[in-house]
């Protein structure tokens, strides 16, 4: 008899442990993660020249440069940060604003500086 209460205990013990360390199951099962978009900065543009994002979509904007260091400014949306040739920058954003927009480098990268622009249009 004293074996069968040593089993259900050790069986008990056991289920305990592996239910309360699997850890809290907050995350929802569909839960996904955002939208990565790329854009890669160069002398003198971006690639792609245009992004098209939905409003009220969280996104990611990673953003790498093949050159020097570039800036990608765009007030309509808060966006301005560095893109370093050493790394890639990650922004997120959740735009809640439709619209046209147009982002610019805003470091200076040579002669045709001023043409490096780039459109995000918000459906």
């Amino acid at each position: 008899m004293k074996s069968f209460y040593t089993r259900f205990l050790l069986i008990a013990f056991v289920t305990a442990v592996s239910f309360f360390s699997a850890g809290p199951m907050s995350t929802p099962v569909n839960a996904k993660s955002p939208r990565v978009v790329e854009i890669t900065a160069k002398r003198f543009g971006f690639s792609p020249d245009t992004v098209t994002l939905k409003k009220d979509e969280t996104v990611v904007l990673r953003l790498k440069s093949e050159d020097v260091t570039h800036g990608f400014f765009l007030r309509a949306l808060k966006l301005d940060e560095d893109i370093s040739p050493d790394s890639p920058t990650d922004i997120t954003v959740t735009p809640t604003t439709a619209g046209t927009f147009t982002t610019i480098c805003d470091h200076f990268c040579g002669a045709n500086h001023g043409n490096m622009k780039m459109t995000i249009v918000v459906e």
